[in-house]
């Protein structure tokens, strides 16, 4: 007999379980003004945010009706990097467009 079984199957074995926590999400968010053209952001939102063209005109419209619009939620270094690509693109291109990114 083994030394298991002159133990009478007494013994415990302990499961661990890894939780991985999701990271916290950013939105990127554009911003009005009154120079960058409805084309340019809508060629931002299909370049840098892979929106759609029929999506990249919703949040187009809402940028120029109510001041801003949500291109975005990610975890912080990606949309950190996204709002630096769009304020790179907009003053390469000429335009004053603005991105910022808040807690989701």
């Amino acid at each position: 007999m083994s030394e298991d079984q002159h133990r009478g199957g007494t013994e415990t074995v302990e499961r661990t379980e890894r939780k991985t926590q999701e990271p916290d999400l950013y939105r990127v968010v554009l911003l009005n003004d009154d120079y960058t053209t409805m084309d340019f952001v809508i060629h931002v939102l299909e370049e840098v945010f892979h929106k759609s063209p029929a999506e990249a005109y919703r949040i187009m419209m809402l940028v120029h009706t109510q001041d801003r619009g949500i291109a975005g939620h990610y975890p912080y270094e990606v949309a950190e990097t996204k709002v630096t690509t769009v304020v790179d693109s907009a003053r390469a291109a000429g335009f004053p467009l603005q991105a910022t990114m808040e807690k989701a």
